[in-house]
């Protein structure tokens, strides 16, 4: 049997598109002809996934899981190009999967999360449903000392994992879900980061009440809608969702707790989304033909 190079593995990724454990099999099946080896990725269909793996997947799920005592949580994108593809069941047993592993592992490493038999999963779900799909991005969070993570998923669109120093699960879950609905900028205000407080000052300073203004009057000014924009923006001072007559930290302390963190996926989010003109594709394909 022929020896199979790292050589040989990366011409046919480039050439093929598809990930590299794939490709070192399909080498080994056809005893290291590349050309053989194309030729049984297409006959099995793997190129079939290959092809659609660059299609935008900016729909799809957020999944979480919490461990029974709170000590660590940990949270998952899956994406697929439909949202429709996202309700399938195939996709969301695909989702409860990863997830599963993630948890086991606890790690945040795709990659590695996807090694091996996983991606083998996601490869046969493409084939079978016909969108791509693929696994953005993990994370776990751990809790503080003598606390606790909350989990709170909206929609299966948004994902929220709270970390609470005391506290209990009940508090964590509606700090979650006040994150999920509001999607405030940093936890606590001495989280903002100081680039964001110059750039907020230099538009407060460039408004039209401020033209004119002394300089001691207009650093008060500034100091004091500063302080409104970090109320605002930082969850521990934001009125609580489910009571606005108490913040979040007042609500957490009630119930023995201090916020300490938060970690929010929501779905697509950051990706830029391909604006299809189907009516001007069919034109096309038409043309062609």
């Amino acid at each position: 049997m022929a020896a199979i190079s790292a050589s040989m593995v990366k011409e046919l990724r480039e050439r093929t598109g598809l990930g590299m454990m794939e490709c070192k099999k399909a080498l080994t099946e056809a005893d290291g002809d590349i050309e053989r080896a194309i030729e049984d990725l297409r006959k099995n269909s793997g190129l079939k996934a290959a092809k659609k793996a660059g299609r935008t997947a900016a729909e799809g799920a957020v999944v979480t899981r919490v461990a029974e005592d709170g000590s660590f949580g940990v949270m998952v994108e899956i994406n697929s190009e439909t949202d429709f593809v996202a309700r399938d069941d195939n996709f969301k047993d695909f989702a409860e999967k990863v997830l599963a592993k993630t948890f086991e592992t606890k790690s945040d490493d795709v990659a590695a999360i996807m090694d091996g038999e996983m991606e083998e999963t996601r490869q046969r779900l493409v084939q079978k449903i016909g969108e791509n799909i693929s696994v953005r991005r993990a994370t776990v969070a751990n809790a503080p000392a003598d606390g606790v993570v909350g989990e709170y998923v909206h929609g299966g669109r948004i994902g929220v994992l709270t970390l609470l120093k005391g506290g209990n699960a009940e508090a964590a879950k509606d700090v979650a879900m006040h994150v999920a609905a509001i999607n405030p900028a940093v936890a606590r205000p001495e989280q903002m980061p100081q680039e964001q407080l110059d750039k907020e000052k230099s538009i407060i300073l460039a408004q039209p009440d401020m033209a004119g203004k002394p300089e001691q009057i207009a650093e008060k000014m500034v100091q004091g809608r500063l302080k409104k924009y970090l109320a605002e923006n930082s969850l521990t001072e934001q009125p609580f969702v489910k009571d606005p007559n108490t913040t979040v930290a007042e609500y957490a302390k009630a119930n023995g707790g201090e916020v300490v963190d938060f970690i929010r996926f929501e779905v697509g989010e950051g990706i830029e989304k391909e604006d299809v003109d189907f009516a001007k594709e069919v034109m096309e394909q038409a043309r062609r033909s």
